[in-house]
């Protein structure tokens, strides 16, 4: 399915240098908001108290967050779980503050507005529960980079692999440089956006690289910036139905999914605008100056010959 077919390839090669120096500042950017800001973790990952509350009809969660919010917590995180009468609320730790005195604040808010919620459970996520959470979110994020290379490194060549990981990477970093200098939270529904993106954006990759391959063995008088040019602009209606399709879900759930969705959209969302640029002007590039060519590719067949023809070894 197409929605157009361009004739002529464009030369996103002669371009390569502009556009990945352009990728470089922005990597830097994230790199040094990462390191000055930091990131907006949740309550998930700095620990605080979570609460278990019950109402006698289906609560109203923009209610009882804006109640919640109202005794000064900009953070709170407010869903159902269960039913639609059971509400779960998770409060960041205060400064000089317990944990029995931030429900009790709270309760006492959500009574003035419901005479009938009751209290089901509080409890405080401690310290060591968040240090779990961040070790186990970075070792998925290892383990997914390192299956990346070792997938692309079998299914084309190694220079591909490696090509499509500094994309990738490029498309992670980028994302929390944005959450950083935003302070934007940080929450585990977000690192769970991030490692989608991995994956979203390396389906993006495959697709060229696997264009690229089917180009080096059809026009074997093309150079190879000439391949890879050609190889992408003939992927480039493919990519606008896929990635719009695509996106146009994930912002039905940033307008639509509410605050539990909002983040999570917003990581995906700049996640897929970054992806088809790495895709294009990064990993494409990098593996161009890597010297990936024809022979990487393309297995050669040796000829049966007599072996006293001064021809023989050759290849075709």
């Amino acid at each position: 399915m197409e929605f157009f077919r361009i004739r002529k390839d464009i030369p996103f090669m002669k371009h390569a240098l502009v556009f990945n120096a352009i990728s470089f500042i922005t990597f830097a950017l994230a790199v040094f908001f990462l390191l000055t800001r930091g990131l907006h973790l949740s309550v998930e990952f700095t620990g605080g108290t979570v609460m278990e509350v019950a109402y006698s009809q289906p609560a109203e969660l923009a209610k009882v967050r804006e109640t919640v919010s109202g005794l000064g917590y900009s953070d709170v995180q407010v869903q159902n779980f269960g039913t639609a009468r059971d509400v779960m609320i998770r409060l960041p730790v205060q400064k000089g503050v317990t944990s029995a005195q931030q429900s009790e604040q709270v309760l006492t808010a959500l009574k003035a507005a419901d005479p009938e919620v009751t209290l089901r459970r509080t409890e405080f996520v401690g310290p060591q529960v968040g240090e779990e959470l961040v070790h186990g979110g970075l070792m998925a994020l290892a383990m997914v980079v390192v299956g990346i290379v070792i997938y692309l490194a079998f299914r084309f060549e190694w220079k591909f692999g490696v090509a499509a990981i500094i994309a990738n990477l490029h498309d992670v970093v980028i994302i929390l440089g944005f959450f950083a200098f935003f302070q934007w939270e940080f929450s585990l529904s977000v690192l769970a956006g991030v490692l989608a993106v991995l994956g979203y954006s390396v389906n993006e990759s495959v697709v060229i690289f696997d264009r690229i391959r089917e180009a080096f063995r059809k026009y074997r008088k093309m150079s190879t910036h000439e391949v890879i040019d050609h190889a992408i602009t003939s992927t480039i209606s493919r990519t606008i139905i896929t990635h719009a399709s695509t996106e146009a879900m994930v912002l039905s759930m940033f307008f639509f999914g509410g605050p539990s969705l909002h983040y999570f959209a917003l990581a995906l969302t700049i996640g897929i605008l970054f992806g088809i640029y790495s895709s294009v002007f990064v990993a494409a590039a990098i593996a161009m100056w890597l010297g990936v060519k024809r022979e990487d590719l393309i297995k050669t067949a040796r000829k049966e010959e007599d072996p006293n023809d001064p021809n023989a070894g050759a290849t075709v």
